[in-house]
């Protein structure tokens, strides 16, 4: 399940509802619905950000008509998140046994060793 993207404004801690993108050759900015994916040339924005933009002037702003709302959960989503929990509590889940060296025991990244003394 993909994350909630934030306003790209710095100190701005509001969910994105908008990405802008510039067309520079146009001397154009173009404020829209939030994008799918985030993009490396695209900005995204909160509400109070895409509504209170300003460019440079001689620039235009083409703007979304409309609310901006964020981003709804998909099926995809929703679905993906119920089979990996699902799959996660399975009792009978394949746990995969793993041998060590020297006598210790492993869980995730670290790494329990026995006690030098008892040795």
């Amino acid at each position: 399940m993909r994350s909630v993207r934030r306003c790209s404004r710095t100190g701005c801690t509001n969910p994105a509802v908008a990405t802008l993108t510039y067309a520079y050759a146009d001397s154009t900015a173009v404020v829209g619905p939030l994008a799918t994916y985030a993009e490396p040339h695209s900005y995204d924005l909160c509400e109070a950000h895409a509504l209170r933009l300003t460019v440079p002037k001689g620039w235009e702003v083409v703007r979304h008509e409309g609310e901006f709302a964020p981003p709804e959960p998909s099926d995809d989503d929703l679905t993906a998140l119920a089979e990996a929990v699902r799959e996660a509590g399975r009792p009978d889940r394949p746990v995969e046994a793993q041998e060590f060296a020297s006598g210790g025991s492993r869980r995730g990244h670290l790494r329990a060793l026995p006690d030098p003394i008892d040795e």
